[in-house]
């Protein structure tokens, strides 16, 4: 009987973590996004909203999990494997709308590269959370997880770009390049791609410095075992 009532006890336990406010905005992001998705190619303007309202519950979520004392690990998990994915799928699409598309598979591949290498660093290091980078010695990225607001910049900057490419597509073979430019030349749109560009060159130089900084952590490991095993 007792092993009964503690088998139910962590259920209920396992239960209630899935169950936390944060993390049932997770899953509305999720569901936002299979349709924002599914849609896409039908109503751009439908996917942009929900894209862009997915990506704003990213914050919120944060802001919940804090407010309720319900941070998991596992909702840390899912907000991130959210963002990565949803950012993934958008850089495919405009993959397909813009040419060189290598251009797109080359920023998501460094996307999911720096970021699987941080979470993996921060499991060797002993870490609680990856945003734990106060032993850097390059400014720029603790600037960028210590300071919520620059890193929200950043993100929204990286996301809104995107978004702007999505809705600014015509045909299966534009020049992003053409269309940034000629965008930028253009009156109401210059200065919102102009900021979205300029966060979004920041963003992908934190990409570059983490997976460097990640990659470092990971050799380091490797290194300090061998040295323990002669020992």
């Amino acid at each position: 009987m007792a092993a009964i009532n503690k088998s139910n006890k962590k259920k209920q336990s396992t239960l209630s973590v899935y169950l936390y406010i944060p993390n049932i905005t997770g899953y509305i992001r999720i569901i936002m996004n299979i349709v924002a998705f599914a849609r896409c190619f039908e109503d751009k303007k439908l996917f942009a909203i929900l894209y862009f309202i997915s990506f704003v519950c990213d914050g919120l979520d944060g802001w919940l999990a804090r407010k309720f004392n319900q941070v998991s690990t596992f909702g840390a998990v899912l907000d991130m494997v959210t963002d990565r994915v949803s950012t993934a799928c958008l850089l495919v699409v405009l993959s397909q709308f813009y040419r060189p598309g290598m251009i797109f598979l080359s920023l998501l591949s460094l996307d999911i590269a720096s970021h699987w290498l941080q979470m993996y660093s921060t499991f060797l290091s002993g870490k609680a959370s990856h945003k734990d980078v106060k032993d850097s010695t390059n400014w720029l990225f603790k600037l960028y997880y210590g300071n919520r607001l620059f890193m929200a910049y950043c993100c929204v900057a990286s996301e809104v770009l995107y978004i702007i490419l999505f809705l600014l597509a015509e045909s299966q073979s534009e020049s992003v390049i053409e269309v940034l430019v000629t965008a930028l030349k253009h009156g109401y749109l210059s200065f919102p791609v102009g900021v979205a560009l300029f966060g979004w060159a920041i963003k992908q130089a934190i990409n570059v410095i983490q997976m460097k900084t990640a990659a470092d952590v990971c050799v380091l490991y490797d290194i300090n075992r061998k040295q323990k095993q002669k020992h």
